[in-house]
């Protein structure tokens, strides 16, 4: 299974790939992770993607495209993976099939998690007040969304022309979405 997981702040995209993961037994990948094993090893990459961030600047789409393509050269990726926090825009995603085409490996399937706005406001308020986490406030939260329908929603389009799209409700307990997830991913299998 080579999937990618995609869905608004708040979704629970790593709570399910958790899950997932552990079901399909592959590797859960999220860029956070690639980036901090980066900085830690201090890999050229790392020290790139470090320059801009101590700057307090994004890291550029060629930076962590190439972490990315790093990553999908373990031995853990023999028999898939789940992709979370990558990609975020369209031109990381041609890059991302160019990356899987090469090693004749296509995507299977691109899970979105499905959530309005109102539910995920509420449910990363409910977050901050459990985990006092202070950027999980209304306005930091409702620009999070923002930059998501600017930059990342139209993957969306994207992946629903190239025949991958599988959208899921993120709404109920984390049990049942993970159930409809594996469900909606079985039918790939048939």
């Amino acid at each position: 299974m080579r999937c990618v997981l995609v869905g608004p702040p708040g979704a629970g995209k790593g709570t399910q790939a958790q899950f997932l993961a552990a079901h399909y037994s592959i590797p859960h990948i999220s860029t956070g992770d690639i980036f901090r094993a980066n900085l830690k090893a201090g890999t050229d990459l790392g020290n790139q993607a470090k320059s801009f961030m101590d700057r307090g600047e994004l890291v550029p789409d060629s930076v962590t495209n190439e972490m990315v393509k790093d990553r999908l050269t373990h031995d853990d990726v023999a028999n898939g993976f789940l992709l979370d926090g990558f990609p975020r825009n369209v031109a990381q995603a041609e890059v991302l099939r160019a990356i899987l085409a090469e090693k004749k490996t296509p995507l299977h399937a691109v899970l979105e998690f499905s959530l309005a706005d109102e539910e995920i406001i509420a449910r990363l308020l409910q977050r901050a007040e459990i985990e006092k986490r202070e950027d999980d406030k209304e306005d930091v939260i409702k620009r999070r969304l923002e930059v998501y329908a600017e930059q990342t929603a139209p993957i969306i389009s994207f992946y629903r022309n190239e025949g991958l799209l599988i959208s899921i409700s993120a709404v109920g307990n984390i049990e049942d979405i993970t159930a409809n997830a594996i469900s909606a991913l079985s039918r790939l299998e048939q």
